[in-house]
C-alpha cells in the first residue's frame, strides 16, 4: 500500500477541510437553492457585459474591449464564490422582503471590490473604464432582486388580470388599529384568494395617521368616529365585522368597542397574538372571537425575568396542588424557566395525571414526578419532603369554593389550615429555601370559612418568617389575589354553561363586584412576587398582594358574555338574581383597613402588614382546631377561629351539612 508523504498528507487534507468549510452550500443546497444560484451567477455574468456596453455606449464597441471576455469570465468565477460565501441561499424567495435586498446589496457591494482588486493586480485597470464597477453595482443588483420580488409579487396573487370565479366570497372587516398587525392582516388577505375576510378600512387610536393608506387600505378615521366610518361604507363595502389587530389593549376599550359593533349589528374579533401564530407564514393568521379574558384585560407589567430566572433555574421545585387551576399554570410556568427537577403533587388522581401527561409531551426533557399525597397527612408530607429535598416549594392547594367549604368547615380547616401548617413544617425540616403560598382576597375581614382558614394559614406563614428572621432556614412568602378567570369554580365556567343551555344566567346579587385577572398573568406575578420575597428581607412577615385593578360588577361580566354569545341580555337570554349564597360578601377587599399597600419596585406587587401572632400561639390554637374538625365540632371550631381572625363575622344560620 502506498504512503503518502505526511506533508503531502497534511496540505490535502486541509485543503479538502478549506473547500468543505468555504463552500458547504453547494453540497447541501437543495435543488430549489441550486436553481436561485445558477439563476445569481447567470445574473452576474449578463450583468458585466451590459455594464461594459452601457459604458461603452454601443455592443460593438464593448465587444472589441480586450478586458471583456477576461472580465465577464472573471467576474462570474468571483460572484459564484462570494455569494456561496455570503450564505444567499437560507433565504425563500417566496418571502422575500427588505431584509434580503439588504443580503443582497452587501454581497453585491463584496463582489464589486474584490473584482476592482482583480482588474487592478491582472490587468491595471487597463481597458477597463473607472465607472464599470460602479454601473456594475446598480446593474446587477437590479438583476438579482428584481426576479425576487416577481416571484413574490406573482405567489402572492397580485396579479389581478383574471377574474377567479371560485374565489370564496370575502367577509368585508373593519380594521382597529394602524400597527404592525393590521400590516400583517392587510397582507394576508391579499397574499391568498382562501383568506376569508376584505379590509375595506382601517380605524385609528391617533388622529396622526387618518387619510394615510397601508398597502392601499385607507386609514379613514379614529376609534371614536367608528359610527360616522360605516355609515359612510355602505352597499357591498359595509364592514360586518371589526377585528382588533392591536396584540395589547384595554379591557375598557374592548368593552366599548364591543358595545359600538352590537349598536351597529357587527360582531367583533381579534387576531391571535404574536406568541400564539404557528409560523411565520401570514396565512396561517387566523381571527378569533373576543375572549372574556380580553374585556377584562389590563397593560401588561413589566417583569424582572432575570429574577424569576434566578429564583426557579436548576432548583429542585415542588407544587402542591399541581392539578388545580393555579397550581398547573405554576407547573407549566415553572417548568419554561429550566428548574432542575419538578415534584407534582396533588390529591386528585384525574388531576395530577392531566397535568403530567401534558409535562410529558411539552418538556419531556424535564426531570419531574407525579406524587399522589394529601397535604392533611402529616406523615406522608414529612416523608416526601424528606425523599425529594425540594429547594423551592409552591403550595397552591387549598378547597377554594366558598359555599362547598361553608357546608363542609371541618374539611375547610384540615385542608386550608392543618394542611398549610403541615406543608410549612415539612419545608423547615426538609431545609427549603423558599416555601411561597398562594392566598386569597376572601383571607381580608372574611365572612365565610374559606377566608377564614385561608387567613389562619397565613397567620402561621408570618409567624414562621418573622421567627426565621435574618437567620438561616426556609424563607416564607405568602401572595394574596382575587379571582381567576377560568378557575375551578368560578362564574365564568359556570355562565359559559348556562349560555350553552340557552339560559337563564344566574347572578347572585346586583350589586355583586369581585376582582378578576387571568390565571396567565396571576401566576406570572406570583413569580415576581416570590423572586422579590426571597431576597427582600424588609418583607419579613408581611404579604405580597397582587394589583388586581378595578372591581367588576357580576351581572355586567354576565351582559358582556351574552354580548360575546351575538345574543341580546334579556331578551334572548335571561338573567336571573338568585340572592347571596352563605358567607358571600357583596364587595370583596384587597387589603385590610389596617394594612395600607405599599407599592414595590416590582409593577403589580404591592405589599402589605397585617396583624402578626407568635408563633407557639398560633400552633397551640391550630391544635385546638385540628381536633375539633376530626370531632366535628363545631362550637370549639368556631372558637377557635374567632381567637386566630377576630374579624371573622361567622353567619348565623351556618350548618355543617352533617
Amino acid at each position: 500500500m502506498a504512503v503518502i508523504p505526511s506533508a503531502t498528507r497534511c496540505q490535502s487534507i486541509e485543503t479538502k477541510h478549506f473547500t468543505m468549510a468555504f463552500l458547504p452550500s453547494a453540497y447541501t443546497m437543495k435543488p430549489r437553492s441550486q436553481i436561485a444560484f445558477l439563476h445569481d451567477v447567470t445574473m452576474a455574468a449578463l450583468s458585466f457585459g451590459i455594464s461594459m456596453i452601457l459604458r461603452m455606449g454601443d455592443i460593438e464597441s464593448a465587444l472589441q474591449a480586450k478586458v471583456f471576455v477576461p472580465g465577464t469570465v472573471m467576474f462570474t468565477a468571483t460572484a459564484a464564490v462570494v455569494f456561496l460565501a455570503m450564505r444567499m441561499y437560507r433565504g425563500i424567495w417566496r418571502y422575500a422582503s427588505m431584509n434580503d435586498l439588504v443580503t443582497l446589496a452587501k454581497a453585491v457591494t463584496v463582489l464589486v471590490l474584490v473584482f476592482s482588486l482583480e482588474m487592478f493586480f491582472f490587468f491595471r485597470l487597463e481597458g477597463v473604464p473607472r465607472s464599470v464597477p460602479i454601473i456594475n453595482w446598480f446593474v446587477l443588483l437590479a438583476m438579482l432582486g428584481g426576479p425576487r420580488f416577481l416571484y413574490r409579487l406573482f405567489k402572492d396573487r397580485r396579479f389581478d388580470w383574471h377574474l377567479d370565479l371560485s374565489a370564496t366570497p370575502k367577509i368585508p372587516v373593519l380594521l382597529v388599529g394602524a400597527g404592525d398587525g393590521a400590516e400583517l392582516f392587510i397582507r394576508t388577505a391579499s397574499r391568498s384568494h382562501a383568506f376569508a375576510y376584505a379590509p375595506v378600512g382601517i380605524v385609528s387610536e391617533s388622529q396622526g395617521r387618518v387619510g394615510r393608506h397601508m398597502h392601499g387600505v385607507e386609514v379613514l378615521g379614529t376609534v371614536a368616529d367608528i359610527q360616522d366610518v360605516v355609515a359612510n361604507l355602505n352597499g357591498e363595502g359595509r364592514p360586518r365585522r371589526l377585528v382588533l389587530t392591536k396584540e395589547t389593549i384595554k379591557g375598557a376599550d374592548v368593552r366599548e368597542l364591543l358595545d359600538a359593533a352590537q349598536s351597529l349589528g357587527m360582531t367583533l374579533a381579534r387576531m391571535p397574538r404574536i406568541d400564539d401564530l404557528t409560523s411565520g407564514d401570514g396565512e396561517e393568521v387566523r381571527i378569533r372571537p373576543i375572549a372574556i379574558e380580553d374585556l377584562l384585560g389590563r397593560p401588561q407589567q413589566p417583569l424582572d425575568r432575570d429574577a424569576m430566572s434566578s429564583l426557579v433555574k436548576d432548583k429542585r421545585v415542588l407544587v402542591s396542588g399541581a392539578g388545580g387551576s393555579i397550581g398547573s399554570e405554576l407547573v407549566r410556568q415553572v417548568a419554561d424557566i429550566g428548574p432542575a427537577e419538578l415534584v407534582l403533587v396533588d390529591n386528585s388522581e384525574f388531576a395530577l395525571y392531566l397535568i403530567d401527561q401534558e409535562m410529558g409531551e411539552n418538556q419531556a426533557g424535564l426531570t419531574r414526578h407525579a406524587v399522589i399525597a394529601d397535604v392533611r397527612d402529616r406523615a406522608r408530607m414529612d416523608q416526601l419532603f424528606a425523599h425529594y429535598k425540594p429547594e423551592l416549594v409552591f403550595h397552591a392547594a387549598a378547597l377554594k369554593h366558598v359555599p362547598l367549604v361553608e357546608d363542609n368547615p371541618f374539611e375547610g380547616i384540615l385542608t386550608n389550615a392543618i394542611g398549610t401548617r403541615n406543608v410549612a413544617d415539612a419545608c423547615e425540616a426538609a431545609g427549603v429555601s423558599v416555601m411561597v403560598m398562594i392566598s386569597t382576597d376572601k383571607a381580608v375581614n372574611p365572612t365565610n370559612i374559606m377566608g377564614a382558614t385561608k387567613r389562619i394559614a397565613e397567620s402561621y406563614v408570618q409567624a414562621l418568617d418573622l421567627r426565621r428572621g435574618q437567620a438561616q432556614g426556609t424563607r416564607f412568602v405568602t401572595v394574596r389575589f382575587g379571582n381567576v378567570l377560568g378557575s375551578t369554580g368560578s362564574v365564568v365556567p359556570l355562565f359559559q354553561k348556562q349560555l350553552a343551555a340557552g339560559g337563564p344566567i344566574t347572578v347572585t346579587h346586583p350589586d355583586m363586584t369581585r376582582y378578576f385577572m387571568t390565571i396567565r398573568e396571576a401566576v406570572e406575578l406570583v413569580l415576581q412576587a416570590s423572586a422579590l420575597g426571597a431576597s427582600n428581607h424588609t418583607a419579613d412577615g408581611k404579604i405580597f398582594v397582587l394589583d388586581m385593578g378595578e372591581p367588576v360588577k357580576i351581572v355586567e361580566l354576565a351582559r358582556q358574555m351574552i354580548r360575546l354569545a351575538g345574543l341580546e341580555p334579556g331578551v334572548d337570554i335571561e338573567i336571573q338574581f338568585t340572592g347571596p349564597r352563605p358567607g358571600e360578601k357583596l364587595f370583596e377587599e384587597i387589603f385590610h383597613g389596617a394594612e395600607p399597600p405599599v407599592p414595590t419596585k416590582a409593577p403589580g406587587v404591592l405589599l402589605a402588614s397585617p396583624r402578626t401572632q407568635d408563633v407557639e400561639a398560633v400552633n397551640d390554637t391550630l391544635n385546638t382546631l385540628d381536633q375539633a374538625a376530626r370531632n366535628e365540632n363545631l362550637d370549639t371550631l368556631l372558637a377557635g377561629i374567632g381567637q386566630l381572625v377576630p374579624e371573622y363575622a361567622p353567619p348565623p344560620d351556618l350548618d355543617t351539612g352533617n
